[in-house]
């Protein structure tokens, strides 16, 4: 018999940047954050990287929504007592958490982060997990950057990206406006 699918929680929050979206489970863990204009990725990953899930309007844990709004109020330590947990693959996850080593105001290259978890001629398939990683902000993808230090792709959007790098301090060839 099938097992029955789990039950997440979508809330949202108003940033300075969109509305984020908030997928909580039962234990208290993120599960996903993305924007409502990135809304159907969301959902992909979501499917892709879970069992059967049945999503469900809810408000996110106090500790999850009070840890975003005050990273973005400007404690930018705040993301790093957020509980989150994904799926995916074990090559995905690795590069997860060898994200949320990169300091606040810091930022890596696809070729150093694939150095960072052993597999330094990687950097496509870490620039594929990256792009997968389904916690945004959180799990910090937006702390990697072209080795010239230019911006390169992110899922919430290149605006966001640049704006994430301000709030943070980081330093990094800014868009031509």
């Amino acid at each position: 018999m099938p097992k029955p699918p789990e039950t997440l929680y979508l809330d949202r929050l108003a940033t300075p940047v969109g509305e984020g979206l908030l997928v909580t489970d039962n234990e208290g863990y993120l599960r996903a954050f993305d924007w409502t204009t990135h809304e159907d990725r969301m959902h992909l990953l979501l499917r892709r990287q879970n069992p059967p899930i049945a999503l469900r309007e809810g408000r996110a844990p106090d500790a999850i929504r009070s840890g975003l709004e005050t990273y973005f109020a400007g404690d930018l330590g705040a993301l790093a007592k957020i509980r989150w947990r994904t799926g995916g693959t074990a090559f995905q996850r690795s590069v997860w958490a060898a994200l949320c080593t990169i300091p606040v105001g810091e930022t890596v290259s696809y070729g150093r982060l694939a150095e960072r978890i052993g597999k330094p001629k990687a950097m496509r398939a870490v620039g594929l997990a990256n792009g997968a990683n389904p916690v945004g902000v959180v799990v910090p993808c937006h702390r990697v950057i072209g080795s010239n230090g230019s911006l390169t792709g992110y899922g919430g959007g290149m605006d966001r990206k640049q704006w994430l790098l301000t709030h943070e301090g980081a330093s990094f060839l800014r868009v031509a406006a």
